[in-house]
């Protein structure tokens, strides 16, 4: 194979060779979804600047945003992996991990709600539910956290956190005084909440609720419209799950006042299905940027630090990257840090304007090596290698 074009942001860079030298590097690369996880991301690239630079001091901090992997990033950075028995998406059981290390606890609602749950090819847009999302937080508290980093994103929900509060004392009844059905859909029928028996330890805890997403809770930006169909959901489920999730607002405000309606609107209210609202407006959740909360938590700022140069990365470098994804979140911390970044993903789709502008330096895709995109997919981890030589060769001798 060839090796890896380049897409170079610099505006004076020497087109082989020497560039910049720096001896310690800091990887700090979400996952290749469907192809790598963040640590083995990191694994790969290791292997391929050692093999061109093995002077070179490599340092690997794994990162996530809050959706899918978060919980294995906080655990390669030495959070104790910890699981339960919860329900999932569908009704029954599954086991779920949280990550815990002192007082302070990492949550992947994914874990007990998310699309990877279900069956291949099997949704349930209208039934499924967060109820395993709110055992798995009562699990943390049982195990003494007081500061919570709850991620979002990955869900195979629609339900507003309905069931993720349900599962921690709240009670939603329909016009018979009985509880409503599970999922998104039979909010429609909600007469009466009573959010009075949400467990109390709450109100003592730190709940960060940690998205990449600010949507709203419904509307055209809201979590039926932008993320329904993904969960399976067609047009005509869409403007019920939308209808249904409005009316739950609307239920909640009687019971808690105005605050139901401020939150609706909230940025992060619409994440996972609308589980960032239930924590906003029942658990008294803060919203905050995932990849700022996982940076702070993962401790990149130290390691930032002792680093010279820093490679991040995802599987696609595409405009969604610029809103709220880990490389620009690392990006913007190592460009404040004064710190050089370079990038590595499976397909590049910005131009280098953009890159410039998010503080990329450089971006070496797997597609540059390997134009099959299957065969990207399949053989990920040596192409990667492959790339991660390319970077030792321009950056490290």
């Amino acid at each position: 194979m060839a090796d890896a074009s380049v897409t170079d942001t610099s505006a004076t860079v020497a087109t082989a060779g020497v560039t910049r030298s720096a001896d310690h590097v800091l990887i700090a690369a979400d996952k290749f979804k469907g192809s790598l996880t963040a640590v083995q991301v990191a694994e790969r690239v290791t292997a391929g600047l050692l093999r061109v630079a093995p002077h070179a001091r490599v340092e690997a901090l794994p990162v996530a945003d809050g959706g899918d992997g978060t919980v294995a990033a906080a655990v390669a950075a030495g959070f104790e992996r910890r699981e339960v028995r919860v329900v999932g998406p569908l009704g029954t059981e599954v086991t779920a991990a949280y990550a815990l290390r002192g007082d302070t606890a990492v949550v992947e609602m994914a874990e007990a709600s998310g699309l990877q749950l279900l069956p291949e090819g099997e949704f349930a847009p209208l039934t499924a539910t967060t109820y395993g999302s709110g055992e798995l937080l009562r699990s943390v508290l049982d195990a003494g956290a007081r500061t919570i980093v709850f991620g979002v994103g990955g869900s195979a929900t629609t339900d507003g956190g309905a069931g993720m509060l349900a599962a921690l004392g709240a009670r939603f009844l329909d016009a018979d005084g009985a509880p409503v059905a599970p999922g998104g859909g039979p909010l429609s029928t909600l007469v009466a909440a009573d959010l009075s028996g949400v467990d109390p330890r709450f109100a003592d805890v730190d709940l960060v609720l940690a998205s990449d997403v600010d949507n709203p809770l419904t509307g055209p930006k809201g979590a039926p419209a932008v993320y329904g169909p993904q969960k399976g959901a067609t047009p005509d489920d869409v403007a019920a799950l939308d209808a249904a999730l409005a009316h739950f607002a609307r239920v909640l405000e009687k019971s808690v006042g105005s605050r139901a309606a401020e939150c609706a609107q909230a940025p992060g209210a619409g994440a996972a299905g609308g589980i960032g609202y239930g924590a906003l407006v029942g658990l008294g959740a803060r919203f905050r940027p995932g990849i700022e909360v996982m940076l702070d938590v993962l401790g990149f700022g130290p390691a930032l630090e002792r680093a010279s140069l820093v490679i991040t990365g995802e599987g696609s470098l595409d405009e969604q990257t610029l809103h709220g994804k880990a490389p620009a979140g690392v990006a913007a911390a190592a460009r404040a840090g004064g710190k050089e970044v370079v990038a590595v993903c499976g397909r590049l789709a910005l131009a280098p304007e953009a890159l410039g502008r998010a503080g990329i330096r450089r971006a070496y895709a797997l597609t540059d090596v390997e134009p099959d995109v299957s065969r990207c997919i399949a053989d990920a981890g040596p192409i990667l290698e492959q790339v991660a030589e390319r970077i030792a060769r321009d950056f490290l001798i």
